[in-house]
């Protein structure tokens, strides 16, 4: 049923009545705005023909015929035509928060019923911003459409917001047709538009599109502004390509605008080539060549810059080069990397003056730096490496001296060093010390002490701290079963390593071979040879191969069985072996006692011993 004129919202007046009012009887302008608005875009919907009751619709019974008088004009004609939606209104619907839902919509409604309107740059502008901010892609996808059939476009810095946007937004499909209405146009604004898009797809880590979208600009004859050239240079070093890295920078360099009009992006431009050839294997040399260069061109190399350079120098173990240029940056107070005072320890510790690495961390804490877990663990482990145990500790007492806080990893390993030297009391003290700063959880610094009293023969201590790492949520791995089984079988106890065994199958940890030949002493020293045998043919049934100190004790339980078959095929298959001396004085006598005097001359013809270093 059509709507009668009645029925529509009123039109709010274009001018307020100039009496003196009260304020607040103002009716604010995002009301009226909001009214007008309503009211065309109610008009453009509704279909009625007549504001006027036809006499044929009405019951003649009821009203009287009236006679004839002169026509009465229509009280309201056709809305959209005459209301005239004009750019200004619809970018004054855009201005205001109140109504800028409305705009597009009356945009849309005056293009296709309002004859003559045409869309102006700053409609196309306000209405793309809108759009955009309020992320109605399928509204964009219709103006970016309305941009091509009507040549308007937005600014350009609009274009490339919008183009960037569509690209953050996965929305890659309407960021292409961006594009393609941009490159028809030409001009500033697609060059914009395509460098964003390039910075966009970097964001995303899609470097080759970044790459084909050069190519696809290049082609459409466009020229790629500064921006455009260090997206591309960026994506390329991403993707490893360094040859086609230093080829851009060329072409960047001969460009008018270089360096003068933009030199902090022609830092950054230096910075991206720098770092891709030092990540290039073997031209950490040209990396500090680049470096050379931005300096004869005038330009000062950031902090950036130098730990870039420095890292790969190191890394290629370029030692003078890299102690040159760590001098030259902490005069001009340009270090400040964690990553790159990294591999300065790591090459000093490889080129063997480990000395240096206290130095290094020293210049940390000179600038306020924290000395990482990592550096520290590295300089530790490159003492032990290097100069021995005691050195290694004397060095982490420096460290701790010039204020460096030890993390889980270096903990571990000074509790390993203390292990090593059999200083138990030190060991458990640095423990103590790691467990009250909260790392409670490592598994190599639980593996270390449960060993060392598996060593000493401390079994009470050891099952003690494996429950405390149990409670403490640590799950046990296989080399803290392996010192757990070693323990046990040292002690002779076969019972405490079966139940450590079955925990270790319970708790799906698997047994490598030190676990089965630590299970299988503690068996073979408590009497229990069919259980060897039983472990040993487990063992056999994972494809894993006998080493000598399984063999050895294999060879002992066949010997002490009489299972001299399984003596014979374990001996050739380990032919050519040289044996222990008391590995094989026990073959040897266990043969003889069992009158095998053939395989005696064979043992003794294909088999020597080797004398224990004393």
């Amino acid at each position: 049923m059509a709507k009668c004129y009645s029925d529509w919202p009123p039109i709010p007046p274009f001018h307020p009545s100039r009496r003196t009012t009260p304020p607040q009887s103002h009716t604010p302008l995002w009301a009226i705005r909001r009214q007008l608005a309503s009211f065309v875009l109610h008009c453009s919907r509704s279909s009625c023909a007549s504001p006027l009751l036809e006499p044929k619709n009405l019951p003649a019974d009821e009203f009287p015929a009236v006679p004839a008088a002169a026509p009465v004009s229509s009280p309201m004609p056709d809305a959209a035509p005459n209301l005239g939606i004009s750019n200004k209104f619809i970018r004054g619907l855009c201005g205001d928060p109140q109504t800028e839902q409305l705009a597009f919509e009356c945009y849309r409604r005056a293009l296709l019923q309002q004859p003559g309107f045409l869309p102006e740059k700053k409609t196309a502008n306000a209405l793309t911003l809108h759009l955009l901010r309020a992320k109605q892609w399928s509204s964009l996808e219709l103006l970016v459409e309305d941009f091509r059939l009507y040549g308007v476009l937005p600014e350009k810095r609009t274009c490339a917001r919008l183009v960037a946007g569509c690209i953050r937004a996965r929305r890659f499909g309407l960021a292409d047709a961006v594009l393609g209405v941009l490159e028809s146009k030409k001009g500033a604004a697609a060059v914009m538009a395509f460098a964003a898009a390039m910075q966009a797809y970097n964001k995303l880590h899609m470097y080759r599109s970044t790459v084909l979208l050069c190519g696809q600009a290049r082609l459409a004859g466009l020229p790629l502004g500064a921006d455009a050239y260090r997206a591309v240079m960026a994506a390329c070093a991403a993707l490893g390509e360094t040859d086609m890295v230093a080829s851009l920078f060329e072409l960047y360099r001969s460009h008018e605008w270089y360096p003068a009009a933009d030199a902090d992006g022609a830092v950054e431009a230096y910075a991206i080539v720098c770092d891709a050839l030092g990540k290039a294997a073997g031209r950490a040399l040209d990396a500090l060549r680049c470096l050379r260069e931005m300096e004869a061109d005038g330009l000062s190399p950031n902090a950036a810059i130098y730990s870039s350079v420095i890292g790969a120098l190191a890394d290629a173990r370029e030692k003078a080069a890299a102690e040159d240029l760590y001098h030259e940056a902490w005069d001009s107070e340009m270090l400040g990397d964690p990553d790159m005072f990294l591999k300065m320890t790591v090459m000093h510790v490889e080129a063997g003056a480990v000395e240096e690495t206290i130095e290094v961390a020293k210049d940390m804490r000179q600038i306020g730096l924290r000395v990482t877990d990592c550096i520290l663990s590295t300089i530790v482990n490159g003492f032990v490496k290097r100069r021995g145990l005691k050195p290694a500790i004397r060095a982490y007492d420096r460290l701790v001296f010039i204020g460096c806080e030890p993390g889980q990893v270096t903990y571990a390993s000074v509790i390993n060093v203390y292990c090593r030297l059999g200083r138990s009391d030190r060991a458990e003290a640095v423990f103590s010390e790691m467990i009250g700063r909260g790392f409670d959880k490592c598994v190599v610094a639980y593996g270390n002490m449960i060993s060392m009293y598996g060593k000493i023969r401390r079994a009470s201590e050891a099952m003690k701290l494996l429950a405390m790492m149990k409670q403490k949520g640590c799950e046990p791995n296989v080399l803290v079963y392996n010192s757990l089984l070693d323990m046990h079988g040292r002690l002779g106890n076969a019972k405490q390593a079966e139940k450590i065994w079955k925990e270790m199958k319970r708790r799906k940890v698997w047994p490598d071979r030190i676990s089965y030949t630590a299970i299988i002493l503690a068996n073979n020293r408590g009497g229990e040879f069919e259980r060897c045998m039983e472990l040993y043919q487990e063992f056999r049934e994972t494809g894993r191969k006998v080493d000598k100190v399984m063999a050895g004790l294999m060879v002992g339980v066949f010997s002490k069985c009489s299972r001299f078959n399984e003596l014979i095929d374990l001996l050739k298959e380990m032919n050519g072996t040289k044996l222990d001396r008391r590995l094989y004085t026990t073959v040897l006598r266990s043969l003889r006692d069992a009158g095998l005097e053939v395989h005696v001359k064979w043992l003794q013809s294909n088999f020597t011993f080797m004398e224990e270093k004393t």
